[in-house]
């Protein structure tokens, strides 16, 4: 079946792209096109071209399926020229979305009619490139260059009213597009073409102040990405030169981007996250259970952060606590977290009370009864998970999937508790809850298929990114923090300061620095963690002079002082001397002469045992994919995305050389902490990376 067609109604052709299910510019459909406006070009009983789409939507982007392999001609900037340099005017008629290549290509057009539900975006930036086919050309020519920054540096959907406000739109239906669109084709007849490529730009409020202050803008949330620099220069380009010279400079700007790592980091993250939720053993046969209830129990941060996201898709929540007053304050903070949203103008005040009225409070569990799922959040021990899980067997009808949200502590154990260990599993939130967008699916030894299967799915009902992960201590993000943790506070034991410690790790990529982060998080955490697992269990010099701060009541942000000093409501971090005479103490009572540290190594160790505990987990079968991995570190960890997750990460430097420095450590600071993954040296003897054993082991 042809991808494009042609239909001659009365003097307007319809050409029709039909390349399911998102009509994506394959190889096919670029020839298609390019055919059409040849053949129409010469055929004098047209007068004007609509190009329409069949299915959900219009062209929606680039066929992923292509990433990577030489593209075939024509290319698309090629096409998108031929669209428009015809004669006779063409009309785009938009439905669903126009992203990125589809966009281009309703640019090219020289009039565009669009149903009120669709949406543009040119989201090459979230693949680490940029719009390569005039996007960054005519974009700015008829929507104006600071609109066409927010659209290309942000990759974000916009939609058809705020478009048709910018002049990318010309016309709004709410129905029978195609018949809106031969209208304007007709109408279009009398008026000729109008190329966005002609039409010229008054650059006098877009000077290098503008730029300048724009790149301000972004600093902050573009910090390390390579592509949105160029992304800027594009417009820049627009601005300042013809069309022909403006397009020649967005291939040039476009191929040092396709040539960066970053831009592989960045694919490798696209099809990562569609991966996850593939599940060996589990495909669309298997069955599903009705999630119609769900029932939370402990309405404290976590707990409410969990619930607001099922009452955000329509699923109504019965939240559980022990006391009315604790139960009234859980309540309290979600309705000031939609207030607060409805103060942004995210929310209107209906739409509170309406989110509001997917509540129930409750003191009892037997109000449980009818809840299809059920979620502890409760304190993190095990005697109390257990007592609440008997509480559920009690409670909780057939076929109620139960689950914890555990961060740390062994499922299965939590699931004997029951006579129903298939319906128990762990549902791992990330604080804030209804903010982060990673949830780790616990799969137990004994949860049903079933269960799981509803659980992948229902995390992108509730729009998470789901990682399946196996029963171990900390499951895939915590126990591959713990090392992490481990060689950031031996960097300072050993002569690095925290706040360079932090600037080392900061600087390349994180969010923040380890010893931030601990602070952040409250760093009597960590120590009530140890004092529960025994000193033989931890590296004791690298968390002594941790602990011997929380001893001195210095347990974070959250009272002023941790490992940093906080101003009364300022949350930036201060170096205190009292700190490093601690830390100097403990370097002079274990012997260690204290040395500085450069930046690298300090990222270097960190990094390398991240990659390691990743490998451990992967060769043990507790994570299906390398690729989950770096799903799990930069959804719920801050892992630069640009830099592809560790495990990616560690494939861009060589699994030879990482296995070389792992060995490395071995000798300098001893076997005990830096024991090399099995499969990280079965792999890298073997001469292959990570991506080979996800491909050799995809399920």
């Amino acid at each position: 079946m042809s991808t494009v067609s042609t239909e001659i109604q009365g003097d307007i052709a319809v050409v029709t792209v039909n390349n399911p299910p998102v009509n994506a510019l394959s190889h096919s459909v670029r020839a298609g096109l390019s055919d059409a406006m040849k053949i129409l070009s010469a055929n004098d009983a047209v007068k004007a071209v609509v190009i329409a789409c069949e299915g959900r939507t219009f062209i929606a982007g680039a066929d992923i399926r292509e990433f990577g392999k030489p593209m075939q001609e024509p290319h698309l900037p090629d096409v998108v020229n031929e669209i428009e340099a015809m004669e006779k005017p063409v009309v785009a008629a938009i439905h669903g979305t126009a992203l990125g290549g589809g966009l281009e290509v309703a640019l090219s057009c020289h009039y565009r009619v669009a149903l009120t539900s669709a949406k543009i975006g040119l989201p090459e930036v979230k693949l680490g490139i940029l719009p390569g086919a005039g996007g960054t050309q005519r974009l700015p020519r008829i929507a104006g260059p600071a609109n066409a920054l927010d659209a290309i540096i942000s990759g974000r959907h916009v939609s058809a009213k705020e478009a048709k406000s910018w002049g990318v739109l010309d016309e709004l239906v709410e129905d029978d597009l195609l018949a809106a669109a031969i209208a304007c084709a007709k109408e279009a007849t009398s008026k000729g073409p109008r190329r966005t490529g002609e039409i010229e730009i008054d650059g006098s409020a877009f000077g290098d102040e503008f730029f300048a202050g724009f790149r301000k803008s972004i600093a902050r949330q573009t910090r390390g990405y390579f592509a949105p620099e160029r992304c800027v220069q594009c417009v820049e380009a627009a601005v300042k030169l013809p069309l022909a010279e403006g397009l020649k400079r967005e291939r040039e700007l476009f191929y040092e981007c396709a040539q960066n790592p970053q831009s592989r980091a960045l694919q490798h993250m696209f099809f990562a996250e569609r991966q996850v939720s593939r599940i060996p053993g589990i495909d669309k046969d298997t069955p599903r259970r009705a999630i119609k209830k769900v029932g939370i129990i402990g309405a404290g941060t976590m707990g409410g952060g969990i619930a607001m996201n099922f009452a955000n898709v329509g699923i109504p929540v019965t939240l559980l606590e022990v006391q009315q007053e604790a139960l009234d304050r859980g309540l309290g903070v979600v309705r000031k977290n939609y207030e607060r949203s409805a103060a942004k103008g995210k929310l209107t005040a209906e739409q509170v009370e309406g989110l509001m009225s997917q509540f129930t409070g409750t003191l009892s569990y037997d109000d449980l009864s009818d809840c299809d799922l059920i979620i502890e959040a409760v304190f993190e021990t095990m005697e109390i998970k257990k007592k609440v899980f008997t509480e559920l067997d009690r409670v909780a009808k057939d076929g109620a999937i139960l689950a914890s949200n555990t961060s740390y502590l062994d499922v299965n154990e939590i699931a004997a508790c029951t006579k129903r260990p298939e319906d128990v599993l762990g549902l791992h939130f990330f604080s804030p809850a209804n903010v982060m967008r990673l949830l780790e699916i616990v799969r137990a030894d004994k949860t049903a298929p079933d269960v799981l299967a509803t659980c992948v799915d229902l995390a992108k009902a509730i729009r998470k990114v789901g990682v399946v992960a196996g029963v171990c201590h900390g499951f895939i993000g915590n126990r591959m923090l713990s090392p992490y943790g481990r060689e950031a506070s031996l960097a300072v034991i050993e002569g690095a300061k925290p706040e360079e410690v932090d600037a080392a790790l900061f600087n390349f990529g994180m969010p923040m620095g380890p010893m931030t982060m601990s602070d952040m998080a409250g760093v009597d955490i960590g120590y009530l963690n140890r004092q529960g697992m025994g000193r033989e269990n931890y590296e004791t010099k690298a968390y002594d002079w941790v602990d011997r701060l929380v001893e001195q009541g210095r347990k974070g942000l959250k009272v002023g002082k941790g490992i940093y000093t906080y101003a009364e409501g300022d949350r930036t971090p201060q170096p205190d001397p009292a700190v490093m005479a601690i830390v100097e103490e403990e370097s002079a009572k274990l012997g260690i002469e204290r040395k500085s540290i450069p930046a690298e190594d300090i990222v270097e160790r960190c990094m390398m045992a991240l990659i390691n505990e990743g490998a451990k987990i992967l060769g043990e079968g507790k994570a299906y994919r390398a690729s989950d991995i770096d799903v799990v570190y930069v959804n719920g960890y801050g892992y630069p995305p640009y830099r592809g997750g560790p495990m990616h990460y560690a494939d861009s430097i060589g699994l030879e050389k990482v296995y070389a420095k792992i060995c490395a450590f071995a000798e300098t600071f001893g076997p005990r902490w830096w024991q090399p993954a099995p499969l990280l040296k079965e792999l890298a003897e073997a001469g292959k990376s990570f991506a080979d054993y996800d491909r050799e082991n995809a399920g």
